[in-house]
């Protein structure tokens, strides 16, 4: 709630406590078991933040923030704690705020897409939990597909370049090293799991422009951003590597700005132990470093986890506003979390913070905040105020209108498929001279039955109607043979290609799955493989 120009997080009998709009880019966090209040919390600090004129971004990983958009309305626990702390008085008001609704899916939101080349081998190799070896080869792919200008935007892309790289490792491994067959055939099976998590939805264009995400609307109101994760949770790699590029991004792009009256944008990364689960020692010396220096381009990160023991200590220590919700110790293993917990607040006199912990209720919590020179105070036990939107998920219909009106729809409702690595490597098959020699029958009825062997598309494919779903073994079809066509050939003195028999074979193969496959079907693949292949 925000009042007196500072944020009301919590009130008690004998103090308020606030936290203060010029050190609130000092970072947070949010901490507590299932059920103890942290999406209230979480309400409460982006609807300030809102009325602050700041721009919020949060994952909805329940469905319950989408309440933000709807105006609130009492109930006896709300109505108690009104009266009790006098907030009529300080400003609540039942209403509600300007949300923009996003989706990895584009299923309850805006598409949000993101090309290949932007997220990078070296968050591409976490979210597909390759080894040294196996991202080392991964690597190499990017950097000849930048050399060789074949922008790699979606998996499709991706997967043509590892075939093209694999081929020609002769030409590559002079300068790049070794480059092994097994390492890319295991990229290649992980890109499957990729593509069943829904990577062919999120890969793509029009990819997102994190500026979008830091608008104010006509009053000045910070815009919500809520990106719902019901369905993104069930692919946690994707979800935390999606988070962990948009912190990067926003590291890597925004200027320094130093010290400011109020936060530029603010971050909360929900479920905070999905990114710092199985984290390798340089991961996290990378998000140390974001988190460290990113106050200084004037952006906040919130992080929300079930206990502060979910969160490395190098990174804790850089989280100067806490709230600690209930921890239950039940076992050896919560007890020591609940330690943790009381250890990283600056004790109170008045009580004891571990005993504290295992026995707040619903909708209580420790607090502690920076104060104005930037020292944390002493840790108080407050009833959090409640929040003045909708609480609980709003109806799908009030979902649908809100996403119809947005203006950002016309920007990313319909996916893009521009020219890219794959198009370019096929254009290559198609203008290669040596594509006209004969094609034996037997490699004819070869390829034929290939293509026979995919999968049939749900619905027939007319040439003319591109934009239909088209049959995924063909891509493996075409793919398979882009990198062996275009394989380094050895020249002769004369200029011309000398060709062993087995790249005769696979380039009249090739001949055939560009006159035949290619001209059916590469094109409806081309403008329909994204956002229709699940």
């Amino acid at each position: 709630m925000y009042t007196e120009e500072k944020i009301l997080i919590g009130c008690n009998e004998n103090t308020d406590v606030f936290l203060l709009p010029k050190l609130a880019n000092r970072h947070g966090l949010i901490a507590g078991a299932t059920g103890t209040g942290k999406t209230v919390t979480l309400k409460v600090l982006a609807e300030s933040f809102s009325d602050l004129g700041v721009p919020v971004f949060l994952a909805d990983m329940k469905g319950d923030i989408s309440g933000l958009a709807k105006i609130g309305s009492g109930n006896d626990f709300i109505t108690k704690n009104r009266e009790k702390y006098g907030l009529d008085a300080k400003g609540f008001k039942f209403k509600e705020y300007p949300v923009e609704f996003w989706d990895l899916f584009g299923e309850k939101g805006l598409p949000i897409r993101v090309t290949l080349s932007e997220m990078g081998p070296v968050l591409l190799s976490k979210i597909l939990n390759l080894s040294e070896a196996q991202s080392g080869v991964l690597n190499i792919v990017f950097k000849v597909a930048d050399e060789h200008c074949l922008p790699i935007i979606d998996l499709k892309d991706l997967k043509s370049m590892i075939n093209y790289v694999v081929e020609n490792k002769a030409q590559f491994e002079g300068e790049y090293g070794a480059i092994a067959d097994k390492s890319a055939n295991t990229i290649l099976r992980s890109l499957i799991t990729l593509e069943d998590q829904g990577g062919n939805d999120f890969f793509g264009e029009p990819a997102l422009d994190l500026n979008d995400f830091m608008q104010v609307d006509d009053n000045g109101m910070g815009i919500i951003n809520i990106l719902d994760a019901q369905k993104l949770s069930l692919s946690p790699e994707i979800y935390s590597t999606f988070l962990l590029w948009m912190l990067s991004t926003l590291f890597e792009t925004m200027p320094e700005v130093g010290d400011m009256d109020k936060p530029k944008f603010v971050f909360f990364f929900d479920e905070a132990h999905l990114l710092f689960d199985d984290m390798s020692p340089e991961f996290g010396k990378k998000i140390e470093q974001i988190v460290r220096l990113i106050r200084s381009k004037g952006v906040g990160v919130y992080f929300i986890s079930q206990s502060p023991a979910d969160i490395p200590d190098d990174i804790l220590a850089q989280l100067g506003n806490r709230v600690q919700h209930a921890l239950h110790a039940y076992t050896p293993k919560d007890q020591k979390a609940v330690k943790v917990a009381a250890e990283t607040f600056r004790a109170n006199p008045d009580f004891d913070t571990a005993e504290v912990i295992s026995n707040l209720g619903i909708g209580q919590a420790l607090v502690s905040v920076l104060d104005e020179k930037g020292v944390p105070t002493v840790v108080e036990q407050v009833d959090i105020v409640p929040p003045q939107s909708h609480i609980g998920a709003i109806e799908d219909d009030l979902r649908k209108q809100l996403i119809d009106i947005s203006t950002l729809k016309g920007k990313y409702a319909q996916a893009l498929d521009a020219e890219s690595a794959y198009e370019l490597l096929l254009n290559k098959i198609n203008e290669n001279p040596n594509m006209e020699s004969e094609v034996a029958p037997e490699v004819i009825e070869e390829v034929k039955a290939q293509a026979q062997q995919a999968p049939a598309p749900e619905a027939p494919v007319e040439p003319e109607a591109p934009e239909q779903p088209q049959q995924p073994g063909a891509v493996d079809v075409i793919g398979g043979i882009l990198g062996t066509v275009l394989a380094g050939q050895q020249q002769t003195k004369g200029g011309r290609a000398k060709k062993t028999t087995t790249q005769k074979v696979v380039e009249r193969a090739a001949t055939q799955a560009a006159s035949t496959v290619t001209r059916e079907v590469t094109k409806g693949i081309m403008r329909g493989i994204f956002g229709n292949m699940k």
